[in-house]
C-alpha cells in the first residue's frame, strides 16, 4: 500500500513516541513532541487561510521548525514550494511571481526584501486546537514544488507527489541496510529532493534517529556526528574532497558513522581511501529531482565507478524499469513527477506518453546490469551540490552596460562537479574591470552561480543561426582566465 507523508509519519508517531527522532542546535523532539508542533503549525496555516491544493513558500533554512512547516502544509493537503533562502531578491520575487502562492514562510534572518510573509516561527502561536487525523491528501497529489534551473532562465518547478517521497522514505533505509538503531545526519539544504526524501523520511519509515545541520562545515563535520552519535550521511558533489581536504587526525575513523551515501561515485581508490580514513562505507547510487528512484549499488555488491542498478521497493518489488534510448538514460516508475508546474512544453519535452522520464543524462549499459554514467545532454551546471541554468548567469552579467556578450559554461572543477566560467566581450570604450562586472552580477544572483572564472575574448564563436557555439569554447584552464576564487577555494563550508 502506498501511503501519503502525514500517513507515514502518523505510523511512526504511533509506533515509538517516546523515541528521539529530531535532533539539532535548537533541541531534540520525540516523535510524539515533533508531531505536536507539525499539528499546531498545521492549525497556524489553516488559520492563515491554507487549505487542501493551495501553494506555500518557504525560504527554507535547515532547521525544525521548517521541517515541522513542511509536514504540516502536506498535512493539510496543501503543497510546500521550498526556496533557496540563498537566493537574491529579484529571484525570490521571480519565484513568488511564477507560483502566486497563498502564504510565503521566513524568518527575520533573510536579507532579501520580498514583502509581506509570515515568520515560520510564529505558526506556533496559534490559539486553534491541533489538526487531527491525517489530513486530505491522496498518495498522487502534489506534495512539494522543487525549484531547478530551467533552459528559459525561468526555475522548472519539479512537480512531486506524495507516493515518491514516502516511496523513497521506504526504500532508503532498505537500500543502505539501515535500522531503527540507525541515526541519519544531513546537512544538505532542505530546499532540496535529498534531504527531505531520503533523510528526513527515510528516517521516520526507519524508526531512527535524524541529525539536521545547520549547513555543511568540513571542519566540524566529523565531530557533529560525534556529539550527536550519528551512524550515517548523505554527501553531493565536492563534500567528500572537502572533507578528505582536511588536516588529518589520528582520531579521524574514531567516529560513530558506518555508512555514506553519495553520487556520483569516486574513483575506486580514492573511495577506499575515503573509506579507511574515517572509518566508514559508502554506498553510491543516483537520482535526480524527478525521480528519487535512479539507481543505486545492490545490496552488498561494490560495482566501483557506477551508478548501479534501477532502485527497488522493499515490499511493492519491482517498480522501477530503466532503458537507454540513443545513449540517454530513460526510467519509468511510479515515483516519476507528475511534471514541471506551469510549464507544459518543458515536461513534455521529458515525459513520454508510456511512462518514462528523459534524464537528459548519459550513460552505458554493463553486462551486470549496472550503467554508467558518461556526461549529460542538458546544458544545466552542477555545483556545489545545486543546479543552475547558464541563461540566469549570462542575463545578469549582460545588465551591465560595459559587457556586449556573455556566454557561461561548466568547466571542470578540482573538487568535483563543475565551476562556473563566463566568457565576455566587452562593449566599445570599457574599462575591462572585471571585478565591478562580476561583483554586479553577484548583487543579482546566489552565491553559487556566480562565476569564479572571467574570461575577455574579442569574439564569441557562434553557429549559422546566429546562437553561440559554447562547445567550441575551452573548457580547459587558459592564462588569460581570472580565478576570483583562487584563494578561498577547499576550505570548508560552501
Amino acid at each position: 500500500m502506498i501511503r501519503t507523508i502525514p500517513n507515514l509519519f502518523a505510523e511512526a508517531v504511533a509506533a515509538v513516541p517516546d523515541k528521539p527522532w529530531l535532533h539539532h542546535d535548537d533541541g531534540t523532539f520525540t516523535y510524539a513532541e515533533a508531531d505536536a508542533r507539525i499539528r499546531t503549525m498545521a492549525a497556524g496555516l489553516a488559520e492563515r487561510g491554507v487549505g487542501h491544493g493551495d501553494l506555500v513558500l518557504a525560504t527554507a533554512r535547515n532547521r525544525p521548525a521548517y521541517l515541522f512547516a513542511w509536514l504540516a502544509t502536506v498535512h493539510l493537503g496543501a503543497i510546500y514550494v521550498s526556496a533557496n533562502p540563498r537566493s537574491s531578491g529579484a529571484e525570490l520575487a521571480g519565484l513568488i511571481g511564477q507560483v502566486e502562492p497563498e502564504l510565503v514562510l521566513s524568518d527575520a534572518e533573510l536579507e532579501a526584501d520580498i514583502g509581506p510573509t509570515v515568520d515560520v516561527g510564529d505558526l506556533l502561536g496559534t490559539d486553534a486546537s491541533p489538526v487531527t487525523g491525517t489530513g486530505p491528501a491522496e498518495p498522487e497529489d502534489p506534495a512539494v514544488l522543487i525549484p531547478t534551473s530551467g533552459t528559459t532562465g525561468r526555475s522548472k518547478l519539479v512537480t512531486q507527489t506524495h507516493q515518491a517521497y514516502v516511496m523513497a522514505g521506504e526504500g532508503f533505509p532498505w537500500w543502505m541496510e539501515l535500522t531503527a538503531e540507525d541515526r541519519l545526519m544531513t546537512s544538505l539544504p532542505l530546499f532540496h529532493i535529498n534531504a527531505p526524501a531520503y533523510s528526513v523520511l527515510g528516517s521516520v519509515a526507519a524508526r531512527a534517529g535524524l541529525v539536521l545541520l545547520p549547513g555543511f562545515s568540513a571542519s566540524r563535520f566529523i565531530d557533529s556526528a560525534r556529539t550527536y552519535g550519528a551512524t550515517e550521511f548523505n554527501a553531493i558533489g565536492a563534500m567528500l574532497e572537502i572533507l578528505m581536504r582536511q588536516p588529518e587526525r589520528p582520531d579521524d575513523a574514531d567516529n560513530p558513522l558506518r555508512l555514506c551515501y553519495t553520487g556520483p561515485s569516486p574513483p575506486e581508490e580514492r573511495q577506499l581511501e575515503i573509506e579507511r580514513r574515517f572509518g566508514l562505507r559508502i554506498v553510491c547510487g543516483y537520482a535526480m529531482s524527478e525521480t528519487p528512484y535512479g539507481m543505486i549499488w545492490p545490496r552488498g555488491t561494490r560495482p566501483y565507478g557506477t551508478l548501479g542498478e534501477p532502485r527497488q521497493h522493499p515490499t511493492l518489488g519491482h517498480v522501477n524499469d530503466a532503458r537507454v534510448v540513443d545513449g540517454e538514460l530513460q526510467l519509468r516508475n511510479p515515483a516519476v513527477m507528475k511534471g514541471y508546474w506551469g510549464m507544459p512544453e518543458e515536461t513534455e519535452r521529458v515525459l513520454l506518453e508510456d511512462g518514462w522520464l528523459r534524464t537528459g543524462d548519459l550513460v552505458s549499459e554493463d553486462p551486470d546490469g549496472t550503467y554508467t554514467f558518461l556526461g549529460r545532454q542538458k546544458e544545466v551546471i552542477r555545483r556545489r551540490g545545486e543546479n543552475l541554468a547558464p541563461t540566469e548567469v549570462e542575463d545578469a552579467l549582460m545588465d551591465h552596460p560595459d559587457v556586449a556578450e556573455a556566454a557561461v559554461i561548466g568547466v571542470p572543477s578540482d573538487l568535483s562537479e563543475e565551476d562556473v566560467k563566463a566568457f565576455l566581450v566587452l562593449g566599445d570604450g570599457a574599462d575591462g574591470d572585471l571585478a565591478a562586472i562580476r561583483g554586479f552580477a553577484a548583487d543579482r544572483l546566489a552565491r553559487f552561480k556566480v562565476p569564479r572564472y572571467v574570461e575577455v575574448l574579442d569574439e564569441l564563436p557562434h553557429t549559422p543561426t546566429g546562437r553561440i557555439a559554447k562547445h567550441e569554447l575551452p573548457r580547459e584552464r587558459s592564462s588569460g582566465e581570472t580565478d576570483f576564487e583562487a584563494t578561498t577555494t577547499g576550505k570548508g563550508s560552501e
